[in-house]
């Protein structure tokens, strides 16, 4: 087992956000995260990536939550917000990981379990190389985002 120190000053709640600007509708996790940060919440972080890494698994120390936020295909709705727990991840690579498998990871390396962690998945439509946002993924950003700041303020 992995002995890792926790920073003294970690912010208790972070949001990993997931996606790539180029893509169209996969920029919704970006835009969010820029928004969210605009706001200055005291006591949340804010990263960006193109795709979870294990190596996000060090930034999960010393947390109480993590809200990972991505774009979905998936759904008939806006987006959801719903709890996440760790288990394992059946690809045969580490260049990507599912939230899950990255919690899993952390309670691996560090012996602990993992804090408390949700997935907000925006709904997108257009994912294709140099598109632009869609307007319906324009609309579920609006309505995301508000449930995102709801549950950071609450």
């Amino acid at each position: 087992m992995l002995t890792l120190e926790t920073a003294a000053q970690v912010a208790p709640r972070l949001v990993i956000a997931l996606g790539n600007p180029s893509r169209g509708d996969d920029a919704l996790g970006p835009l969010i995260a820029e928004r969210l940060a605009a706001l200055g919440l005291p006591g949340v972080e804010v990263l960006v990536d193109y795709q979870l890494q294990i190596e996000y698994a060090l930034d999960l120390r010393g947390r109480e939550e993590v809200i990972f936020v991505d774009a979905t295909v998936a759904g008939d709705g806006p987006f959801t917000l719903e709890p996440v727990a760790a288990s394992g991840d059946r690809s045969v690579t580490t260049h990507a990981l599912s939230p899950q498998a990255l919690l899993e990871g952390y309670s691996t390396l560090t012996g602990e379990a993992p804090p408390s962690a949700c997935v907000l998945a925006v709904r997108g439509y257009e994912f294709e190389l140099g598109a632009a946002l869609s307007a319906q993924a324009r609309a579920n950003l609006e309505r995301a985002f508000a449930a995102l700041e709801s549950q950071l303020r609450g």
